[in-house]
């Protein structure tokens, strides 16, 4: 996933329950439902926060933008990232997410998504942030690391997929000191995802129908 702004990387979320719509195609600053480990009731909690992660300390929602993904080297350090780094880690469930691969022509969008079709579960961090008037708005930023080899022929980057055995220790329902949290930063098998051409219309966010997912043929 491109950290970008010009390249507004996009995600496929499914419905995590029945009130929540089932959008194809979503963009920094958009709602999606999080999974959080709540410590006080003692269990997980679903979660609808603004994708575009806003530190505690900032003077304006904007400075989100810049943080729609957070890289995993040195997240730990890093002042936007790393209190939430330390308290306030999430999963994100998607379908699959988009990436766009360079051809001759331009630029073809790819679906990539587990070789199973299961949801993936992206590595999160979240927080709160209250306006100058008072308004309370969470927010969450997604984490990528270096791409599998799948994902390097699309791009440099890939969100952190994680398997449940490590969702536990991510969500904070077991100790995990910062090492074996970094541990878990790591490329998803290549072997166990899949990627296919997608329509171009994945492209404008406006666009949100299940079409979008359909592969295409002839894709460069």
């Amino acid at each position: 996933m491109s950290g970008r702004p010009v390249a507004r990387p996009v995600l496929s979320a499914t419905a995590m329950g029945a009130a929540w719509p089932k959008p194809m195609n979503l963009a920094p600053t958009d709602p999606l439902p999080v999974v959080r480990y709540d410590a006080r009731a003692g269990e997980r909690s679903l979660d609808v926060m603004r994708w575009g992660l806003v530190p505690f300390w900032a003077k304006d929602i904007k400075v989100g933008f810049a943080n729609i993904n957070a890289k995993a080297e040195g997240i730990e350090g890093k002042p936007a990232f790393r209190e939430a780094f330390q308290r306030r880690r999430c999963l994100v469930p998607v379908d699959n997410f988009y990436e766009w691969k360079k051809t001759a022509t331009g630029k073809q969008p790819y679906a990539i998504a587990l070789a199973d079709r299961q949801l993936m579960a992206l590595a999160g961090l979240w927080e709160t942030w209250r306006s100058p008037v008072g308004e309370r708005i969470r927010s969450f930023a997604i984490i990528t690391t270096t791409p599998n080899e799948l994902c390097a022929e699309l791009h440099n980057r890939m969100p952190v997929v994680l398997k449940p055995e490590g969702w536990p220790a991510w969500l904070g329902e077991e100790h995990a000191d910062a090492p074996h949290l970094k541990a878990l930063l790591t490329p998803y098998p290549s072997e166990e995802m899949v990627a296919w051409p997608v329509s171009p219309r994945v492209g404008n966010v406006k666009n949100n129908d299940p079409s979008l997912i359909e592969p295409i043929a002839g894709a460069g």
